[in-house]
């Protein structure tokens, strides 16, 4: 039997290696995304964005949780982001709309490729000198956002150009194709806003499961629910009110501050 130092030392060497898997792991799956749009699985393709997405989400957290945050791993998880919302969304995207518009797809597809990087560039130089990844705002549309929201529309897109509803709902079903003609803004605005100066919640202050958090505990279930039971429909859904929300909270923020009255200081 070994001693209990070292069992206490292959732990924490396997809790320090946990992230990392989910950072690995999604840049697999970025990959993976890649060339299933190159070999035109417009099913796969998008799903494996989705996947990566709870990767990314579950890498930073655990990190948190075994207390092993570091820089090297946080440049890695920006390196996996880049080709998972990044460079795969975008190649979808280009191979299954934008491509039609010639040099005009080419720049936009480019432009929201460089953008994710300005956007992972300035979000590490900011958790380095502000620490940022410990507020409870991002600046700009991560680009996670950014590219599942690109990855659901092909998922729509590839649905509709096969002539397969699945189980999308008539009222998003039937918007496909105006979704489609909007491509080029949708992907201008889109890396626009990843480059603002929007603030987006980090949703850090949610836990599932503290009894203070039952009604958010609630809600993830029935999202869950939703997700299974309506997925192109749900995952339309939250990417929208996501990048929504983070527009009109920003924009209610700033009427506020320009209609609050001048209250000179005392002394």
């Amino acid at each position: 039997m070994e001693p209990i130092k070292t069992q206490n030392k292959h732990i924490r060497q396997a809790t320090v290696l946990l992230p990392n898997l989910f950072t690995v792991g999604n840049m697999f799956l970025g990959f993976f995304a890649i060339v299933s749009a190159i070999n035109g699985h417009w099913i796969a393709a998008p799903t494996a964005i989705f996947i990566a997405h709870v990767c990314d989400i579950l890498d930073g957290r655990i990190a948190r949780w075994v207390g092993h945050t570091s820089q090297f791993g946080m440049e890695c998880d920006s390196l996996a982001d880049w080709i998972s919302f990044g460079i795969a969304p975008a190649l979808m995207v280009y191979l299954l709309a934008l491509k039609d518009y010639g040099k005009l797809g080419f720049l936009l597809t480019f432009f929201f490729v460089l953008c994710g990087a300005l956007r992972l560039a300035r979000f590490n130089v900011k958790s380095i000198e502000t620490e940022e990844t410990t507020g409870l705002h991002f600046t700009g549309l991560p680009i996670p956002g950014a590219g599942g929201f690109l990855a659901v529309l092909v998922l729509l897109f590839g649905l509709y150009q096969n002539d397969h509803q699945g189980r999308t709902m008539n009222i998003i079903y039937q918007r496909i194709p105006a979704l489609r003609a909007g491509i080029p803004i949708i992907v201008f605005s889109l890396a626009l806003m990843m480059i603002s100066k929007i603030q987006y919640t980090t949703f850090k202050r949610t836990h599932l499961f503290r009894p203070q958090a039952l009604r958010t505990f609630l809600i993830t279930l029935f999202v869950i629910f939703m997700i299974y039971s309506y997925p192109e429909n749900t995952i339309f859904i939250l990417y929208t009110s996501y990048i929504l929300w983070g527009v009109i909270q920003t924009g209610w923020r700033t009427i506020r501050l320009r209609t609050k009255p001048f209250q000179p200081q005392k002394g």
